[in-house]
């Protein structure tokens, strides 16, 4: 099974999420709703509620309680989205104006505020204290990936276990709750529980990993933000720590793309030579090889769930994490 048909068949059902995500656009201020109604609208495939959907699909699937649990970490992903390009300073996301670009930060900040509470109360929602404990610990783990990036920002000493932690905290913690969510809610053993986790990290993993090749392959109208943000903004990622790694590349090129994290780019010339000299080093090769290892497994983990559809589907969206590459 390919994701295509996985998206074909949950359509109605992802349909249904998309209904209830829409509902929480209705603001009294009817500009920032518009602007967050434009927001939910772009936001693309809804990885994350369709993670938690197949994660219940081999179990008790029931839509009604499973529902406002998928618009809740939709909604906690799109929050985390907000601060994010606040803190950036990003002007542009999937293609659209930043709420930043928009409003004056503390306005930006309380928005986002509005959203993380929104998605609690859905979580809420559900009545189950295991989900809410799943939910608060997502929201404590994406803080934690947004302050060890901040903290590391214009750094050169960051160590693969280091980045491994600020990913997992800012992106694969979403993937593994999204899938716990689902199966706590669809009554799943707690092995099987803890499997499906396990599985939506390491699938998670794998989808920044290939976030942050993107970063350097794709151009802003692909990915919907100005590409080499990670460069130029200070950010390393493991595609820089593999270029300094390889051995690929002399000392007076590394020693130039440590002086473009640590100080920022002179200008733009300095930034393109900086992004090339990555992505001619066989870098963005090995970061994938890194994505591939995390996908096979996931799906290995797979092999644990019951022999039904929806464990096809979970190895189909897997294989989507390592697809996205260019």
């Amino acid at each position: 099974m390919d994701f295509a048909t996985v998206l074909h068949r949950m359509r109605p059902d992802l349909q249904r999420v998309e209904d209830r995500l829409l509902e929480e656009t209705a603001l009294e201020f009817p500009l920032i709703g518009d602007i967050l109604r434009t927001l939910i609208l772009a936001g693309g495939k809804r990885l994350r509620p369709l993670l938690l959907l197949l994660a219940a699909k081999p179990f008790r699937y029931d839509l009604d309680r499973l529902v406002p649990a998928a618009a809740g970490i939709e909604l906690l992903h799109t929050a985390s989205l907000i601060h994010d390009d606040s803190l950036d300073g990003a002007s542009v996301r999937r293609g659209q104006p930043t709420l930043n670009a928009l409003f004056d930060p503390s306005v930006v900040i309380m928005v986002g505020d509005y959203m993380f509470a929104r998605s609690a109360m859905l979580a809420a929602s559900t009545m189950n204290p295991r989900v809410l404990a799943v939910f608060a610990h997502c929201l404590g783990s994406i803080c934690d990936g947004q302050l060890r990036e901040l903290f590391a920002a214009r750094r050169t000493d960051v160590s693969l276990d280091d980045y491994q932690h600020r990913i997992y905290g800012k992106t694969a913690s979403l993937f593994a709750g999204s899938a716990e969510i689902g199966a706590i809610l669809a009554e799943a053993p707690d092995d099987q529980i803890e499997l499906l986790r396990d599985f939506g990290g390491a699938m998670g993993m794998a989808f920044q990993i290939v976030d942050d090749v993107l970063d350097f392959r794709a151009t802003e109208d692909e990915i919907g933000k100005p590409a080499g943000q990670d460069l130029r903004q200070g950010t390393v990622t493991l595609p820089i720590l593999l270029f300094f790694q390889n051995g690929k590349a002399t000392s007076e090129e590394r020693a130039f793309v440590e002086q473009v994290i640590a100080e920022g780019a002179p200008d733009d010339d300095a930034l393109a030579r900086a992004l090339q000299l990555i992505r001619t080093s066989g870098a963005l090769e090995e970061a994938l090889d890194y994505a591939r290892r995390y996908v096979e497994d996931a799906k290995t983990l797979l092999a644990g769930l019951p022999p039904t559809e929806g464990r096809d589907m979970l190895a189909a969206v897997a294989d989507h994490a390592l697809a996205r590459r260019l």
